[in-house]
């Protein structure tokens, strides 16, 4: 597959991820008529949902990272050209942003906005630690184990993560960047978002290390 047809995958499912968690969150919002359980449950269940049909979708195009962290570790692990490399990141921050834009026309809301959601604070960066690492030890494991599975169970893990991280797990800067330009339940202060990142970037430098060791070929042959 062409690295041009790679990137336009990477961008368009990562434009549709964020149409889902925006999109889903500002109809959740709508339709709770105020409880904030129900809406983050129907937020999660339908990203959830859209993860699995992306992943499935893109996944023989472009691998589906959607999602710098993802990228990043993947180079790290395979020593990707850094054309490769910018060129996904690139894709993962331009459909981002795109995939917000989308979300607020559909729903008749101001294509950019400005949200004074408050996401900071250290439990919000441990959460953002966390949310990345386990989605990469999901990821690097199923990738190494099991391939066929990775689509459910990541999309299992960011559904869980939305409910056991007190940040609802955004684990991908590109995602926490165009988060901040709406004013709806999947919001976050542009303020906040550098933390977020910090926390990210964090997780994932320690799950590549981490698992890179845990699934060794010698110690995964030894524990079939």
């Amino acid at each position: 597959m062409s690295l041009a047809k790679r990137i336009v995958a990477e961008g368009i499912g990562t434009a549709f991820l964020l149409i889902a968690v925006v999109g889903s969150g500002i109809m959740a919002e709508r339709l709770a008529g105020g409880n904030t359980a129900i809406a983050l449950l129907a937020n999660a269940i339908a990203t959830g949902g859209a993860l699995i049909a992306l992943i499935h979708t893109f996944g023989p195009i472009s691998g589906a990272h959607f999602n710098p962290v993802v990228t990043l570790a993947f180079a790290w692990r395979d020593k990707t050209s850094r054309r490769e490399i910018a060129g996904y990141l690139a894709a993962q921050f331009v459909g981002a942003w795109i995939g917000v834009l989308a979300a607020h026309c559909i729903f008749a809301m101001p294509l950019l906005e400005h949200t004074l959601k408050d996401r900071s604070g250290m439990p919000f960066m441990v959460s953002e630690f966390i949310a990345p690492f386990g989605l990469l030890a999901v990821i690097l494991s199923g990738d190494k184990t099991r391939p066929e599975a990775v689509p459910f169970s990541v999309a299992a893990y960011i559904t869980g993560a939305y409910w056991f991280t007190s940040s609802t797990s955004f684990a991908n800067p590109a995602v926490t960047i165009a988060r901040a330009f709406t004013d709806s339940f999947a919001g976050i202060r542009l303020a906040d978002a550098p933390l977020f990142i910090v926390g990210q970037l964090a997780g994932m430098l320690v799950a590549v290390g981490l698992f890179g060791w845990l699934l060794d070929g010698d110690r995964l042959q030894n524990a079939k």
